[in-house]
């Protein structure tokens, strides 16, 4: 080999060429990233039929226990028997009588108030005790147990309790009212007062959860954020707005979507504490869904109504869900 073509081979030998031909090593790189691409591919695709046999039986066993009653319901909803027999098939006519029935409409009006208080007015008083939960304060353990009672007590334990405080003229808040000479006020038997109550009950109950959900996004977040944007010139407010609400924001969202199933159909917390009254001023749509099956034995409207809420939820937690997806690609 002489002077001149020693270089020139360690020139393409540098650039992966082989003496035989340009391009002989590059091809060779080639064909081995094209197998090991083949060999990945087939491990992705055997995973994925791994998991689909795994995750099969579970599948099917959830689609029979929720199958057959949803199945079920949508015969009921399409005809017009009671709690014993079918009835005849009266297609989409249980719809069409639910939606042009003012208690309908009056029971949706109320649902939507206490959905939106329940879930707003929860997220924001738990915002405001996770926030204070992350400064330095005296027994912040025992605090933080004792925020958590509310949710953790049953149901029946805390109507019972809100019903000795504001049930009567003579219960301890309206005879703290009277002493002052505010009057009288009946929180249970005013409409406009019994679905306050409701409303604030509900706050009451669901504020740990939110609590919750709030401090393990804020656990998450980097305080170094902080003492930048400090360093930065950033104002608390600029801080709260700008750093912690978009960095819990998926967590937010979230919880909203839980809230939201949880006040729609929550049951227990308007019947216990009002029975949906007075005069269907604390109605909601599951407690008018459950008297028009249990008490006037209409299963068909009754059915109907609740997929009418199911819709509505699904449409709800769509939309929340993509406000998820935007948040986490942000």
């Amino acid at each position: 080999m002489s002077s001149t073509t020693a270089p020139s081979g360690l020139a393409r030998a540098r650039k992966g060429l082989a003496p035989g031909g340009p391009g002989g090593g590059s091809r060779n790189r080639k064909d081995l990233n094209r197998k090991d691409l083949n060999r990945k591919s087939k491990l992705s695709a055997q995973t994925s039929r791994t998991f689909f046999w795994l995750l099969l039986p579970s599948v099917i066993l959830l689609v029979l226990i929720h199958g057959y009653p949803l199945f079920h319901a949508g015969i009921q909803a399409t005809h017009d028997g009671n709690l014993i027999e079918t009835g005849n098939f009266v297609g989409v006519e249980n719809f069409a009588n639910v939606l042009s029935s003012p208690a309908f409409w009056k029971a949706a009006q109320f649902t939507l108030w206490f959905t939106i208080v329940g879930v707003f007015g929860s997220w924001l008083v738990g915002l405001g005790l996770a926030l204070l939960l992350r400064t330095k304060i005296p027994a912040g353990g025992t605090f933080k147990v004792l925020l958590l009672l509310p949710w953790v007590v049953p149901i029946v334990v805390s109507s019972t309790a809100w019903n000795w405080l504001v049930a009567t003229p003579d219960s301890l808040i309206p005879s703290i009212f009277r002493n002052l000479g505010l009057g009288t006020p009946l929180f249970l038997a005013d409409p406009t007062l019994a679905a306050v109550t409701v409303m604030i009950f509900k706050v009451w109950v669901s504020f740990p959860f939110m609590m919750m959900m709030i401090s393990a996004a804020l656990a998450s977040v980097d305080t170094t954020v902080y003492e930048a944007a400090s360093m930065d010139g950033a104002s608390r407010w600029q801080q709260f707005t700008q750093i912690t609400l978009p960095l819990i924001a998926r967590s937010t969202y979230i919880s909203w979507i839980l809230m939201t199933i949880f006040c729609v159909n929550d049951f227990p917390t308007i019947y216990l504490l009002t029975g949906g009254g007075p005069v269907d001023a604390t109605t909601s749509l599951v407690v008018l869904a459950y008297r028009t099956v249990f008490q006037d034995f209409a299963t068909g409207p009754g059915v109907a109504i609740a997929f009418l809420m199911t819709m509505t939820l699904v449409v709800v937690s769509v939309i929340l869900y993509r406000q998820i997806r935007k948040s986490s690609v942000e």
